[in-house]
């Protein structure tokens, strides 16, 4: 018991987060092969918010994924950009920064739905809005920063953000895909919101920050 409490004390928040999420998609996935019902229990759907029902899915939404593919891509994303996110910000404020980043992406996919009155009886999981509100804040913190869009195309961080923002937008439109844009929307705006403050607080630091990563 003691290796087992070691090794998850030395493991960072970002990867305690994957753990986390491999462990409720696997669980999940077992619940529902015996009762299709049970995705209202653990997946955002704005009809059932709007309603005052199934609340704790604004959280436990952002711990869900639908297919092993979904898991893989929100996995691999957050395991490069949020350990570099863990490293600059620290483990508290990175732990706290990210549920409530999850919390807002949840909400704006809420909100959007209700306003545009579309997607209301459609069901959001996924990490990809905490994601995003952590591409957004490294984006205004190291915005030359190389990066690789979709693992492939070599470009600036600040443009690859917005590259991967809008490319997802036009890719669910025209191959109708499923994606939750929306989402990402919300937790690129609060992780803007959140860059722009730790920018301004810290000016120095993030000058020196982004130049010694760039130069």
């Amino acid at each position: 018991m003691r290796r087992v409490s070691e090794f998850w004390q030395d493991r960072s928040v970002t990867n305690k987060i994957i753990l986390v999420n491999i462990a409720v998609f696997v669980v999940v996935t077992i619940f529902l092969m015996f009762n299709k019902n049970f995705l209202d229990y653990v997946a955002l759907k704005p009809s059932n918010i709007l309603q005052g029902k199934m609340l704790w899915t604004i959280f436990t939404s952002m711990f869900m994924h639908g297919s092993v593919a979904h898991l893989f891509v929100n996995m691999l994303s957050l395991f490069f950009i949020g350990n570099f996110v863990e490293k600059l910000i620290g483990r508290k404020r990175f732990l706290i920064f990210y549920i409530l980043a999850g919390l807002v992406a949840a909400m704006f996919f809420v909100l959007l739905a209700f306003v545009f009155s579309s997607e209301m009886n459609s069901y959001a999981v996924g990490a990809s809005g905490a994601i995003f509100a952590l591409g957004a804040l490294l984006m205004i913190l190291v915005p030359r920063l190389p990066v690789l869009v979709f693992f492939v195309l070599p470009m600036p961080l600040w443009i690859g953000m917005l590259v991967l923002l809008f490319g997802l937008w036009i890719l669910s439109y025209f191959a109708g895909l499923p994606i939750g844009n929306t989402a990402h929307l919300g937790g690129f705006v609060i992780g803007l919101i959140y860059g722009i403050w730790l920018r301004i607080k810290y000016k120095k630091k993030v000058r020196m920050l982004s130049y010694y990563i760039t130069r």
